[in-house]
């Protein structure tokens, strides 16, 4: 039974708060579009998505507004394209996103994920033909986001594909260089990717999924600061456990909230509903933090002793709170910790407070991993896939997804300003240890092997 304080909490969580879906995401199949040529392929992409989503960004806004509850963005997910362009060159996949670019461009779709493949048991034809295209996708296009799947807790992890993407996202950095290396921000590396994932950039539609699907992705790292405040001003002494209850009850009526919107949305698009991911998708703007909500658990400083265990607790109490409140809680359902779209985690980073290395220490604790991180434009390729190599070893040992999101910032160097704008923020460039020292490591290549728990059947 909902108590009629509680009616009013979610009313202020709306109001007050910052209460919002951060996205609806619809999942598209397209295997069914490939056809014999690039051209035939890329029409019959633009008419389906143009088909199935034609009225999404309507049917969002209408429902926001019936609930007020904002909708901030309206994405789509589709199969990888590496497998929906199997056979295709680099120069075809260049012509895919293209036209993935133009059909969501027309029917006001914010972004699109899936210009992807999954390399974690080892690389297709079609997949490095892929990979070969994303420097030239991402730049060419503006809405079309990329991901690469490189290990996985049954796999291992595809070192030769780590090493080829530290030179993929280099590429990305150097053809973007007058946007200072946004193309980057597009792109992610995954182990254990989720193909229910409705946030960008690595949202695919997964071969599991249904032909078509609606994905919510939900909020509240402001809703949840905002109902700690109150408890603690309510009872200065409090224990973690205690907090850690307040954020499951607001964790809960966020994910109600999420829900409601999504199956509505779904119901309106006669389409089936599938996830809510629950995760706190913090942005550049006070108050919406979590960062904020590390600092109200007692963290002074991001970065200082306590921080992981901080995190560690905050993650639980969210899923904890969410899979009480929807059978389908599905994504990546955690903490996010992107350094440019978090405004405390960025001024964590500009006074030396929080280093890479802690935050790859938080990542085994939280959503995703190391996200919308900017470095020196000149950190070398190997470096950057040694990078990667260690946050996909978290992901593999763990059994849980992590992933790497980093900008290298031609001309720039630690501690100097970067802005990317809207959602995708600002931070100072965070400073790489041990430039160099990783090449070694890397020029083996080959396969890290799977830990053993990987036989389990």
């Amino acid at each position: 039974m909902i108590r009629p304080n509680e009616f009013l909490e979610t009313v202020d969580m709306i109001q007050k708060e910052k209460l919002d879906v951060r996205t609806v995401t619809m999942g598209i199949n397209l295997l069914d579009c490939h056809r014999e040529t690039v051209s035939e392929t890329c029409q019959a992409i633009k008419e389906k998505i143009k088909h199935q989503a034609a009225d999404l960004v309507n049917v969002c806004n209408q429902v926001g507004s019936e609930y007020s509850i904002q909708v901030v963005n309206k994405r789509i997910a589709v199969t990888p394209i590496a497998n929906v362009g199997a056979g295709f060159t680099k120069e075809g996949f260049i012509e895919i996103a293209r036209a993935l670019d133009d059909a969501i461009s027309e029917i006001g779709i914010d972004l699109l994920g899936g210009f992807s493949a999954d390399v974690a048991g080892g690389s297709s034809f079609s997949d490095l033909e892929l990979i070969a295209s994303i420097p030239e996708a991402l730049t060419q296009t503006k809405r079309v986001c990329s991901s690469v799947n490189v290990g996985s807790s049954k796999h291992g992890i595809n070192l030769d594909a780590v090493n080829l993407l530290g030179r993929t996202i280099k590429e990305l950095s150097e053809k973007s260089k007058e946007n200072s290396g946004f193309a980057a921000a597009k792109f992610v590396v995954f182990t254990n990717q989720p193909g229910n994932n409705p946030f960008m950039a690595g949202a695919i539609h997964g071969n599991d999924q249904p032909e078509i699907v609606i994905n919510v992705g939900v909020s509240g790292p402001g809703v949840i600061a905002r109902a700690l405040e109150r408890k603690i001003n309510q009872n200065p002494h409090m224990t973690l456990n205690e907090l850690a209850e307040v954020i499951k009850h607001t964790a809960f009526r966020v994910t109600r909230c999420g829900e409601l919107i999504g199956r509505e949305v779904a119901r309106k698009l006669s389409i089936p509903f599938g996830v809510v991911d629950l995760s706190l998708a913090p942005t550049p703007e006070a108050g919406d933090s979590v960062g904020e909500i590390l600092q109200i658990l007692g963290v002074d400083d991001v970065g200082a002793p306590g921080t992981t265990a901080a995190l560690a607790l905050l993650n639980d109490a969210v899923k904890k709170g969410g899979v009480f409140a929807s059978q389908s809680v599905g994504g990546l359902s955690g903490a996010f910790i992107p350094v440019c779209e978090d405004k405390v985690l960025a001024d964590a980073v500009k006074k030396g407070a929080l280093t890479i290395e802690k935050l790859e220490a938080m990542t085994s604790v939280c959503s995703v991993g190391l996200d919308m991180i900017p470095i020196p434009g000149s950190v070398d390729a190997n470096t950057i896939s040694a990078i990667i190599a260690d946050e996909m070893a978290i992901g593999m040992i763990n059994s849980k997804t992590t992933a790497v999101r980093v900008i290298p910032v031609p001309g720039k160097d630690a501690g100097d300003f970067v802005a990317f704008g809207g959602l995708f923020g600002e931070s100072v460039i965070m400073a790489i240890h041990n430039i160099g020292k990783s090449s070694r490591f890397a020029s083996f290549g080959g396969k890290i092997p799977a830990p053993i728990f990987s036989l389990k059947n």
